[in-house]
């Protein structure tokens, strides 16, 4: 069971892990040693909140198919059981990040002293400006 929140968890039957090997170096055991993870989670297939699925499907997110599968892999670590932990933290933390609303921008002005001192640079760089130009007799 992977908890989210205090009402919120997902079964570990949903989570689908693969151990394969590991790219780049690894020395003596990077022929012989699964320690990298493939996480898939189906998240239309998932017991999440509706709401919170949409919110997945929606991300942009290139390890998102489109299916509605999201593949997480693992790697930085040496062991087996980091890689899975650490596939598992990343699944918890972009659910978590589905999870919190967006608040609405409210929309606003520059204020009065804003607005003057951007016209004050404005007059300072074209004086500037007009100091470069060739000077005429």
């Amino acid at each position: 069971m992977l908890y989210i929140s205090n009402n919120l968890s997902i079964p570990e039957q949903e989570i689908e892990l693969n151990f394969i090997r590991s790219q780049g170096a690894g020395g003596q055991n990077v022929n012989k040693v699964a320690s990298a993870v493939h996480l898939r989670f189906d998240i239309r297939a998932s017991s999440l909140p509706e709401h919170v699925k949409q919110r997945l499907l929606v991300l942009h997110d290139q390890r998102l198919s489109k299916e509605g599968v999201l593949i997480i892999k693992a790697q930085q670590r040496r062991g087996q059981e980091k890689n899975r932990e650490d596939a598992l933290f990343r699944l918890k933390e972009l659910i978590i990040q589905a999870l919190q609303e967006q608040k609405k921008r409210r929309p606003t002005r520059p204020g009065r002293s804003a607005r003057k001192k951007r016209l004050e640079t404005k007059k300072q760089h074209g004086q500037l400006k007009s100091q470069r130009k060739k000077v005429r007799f």
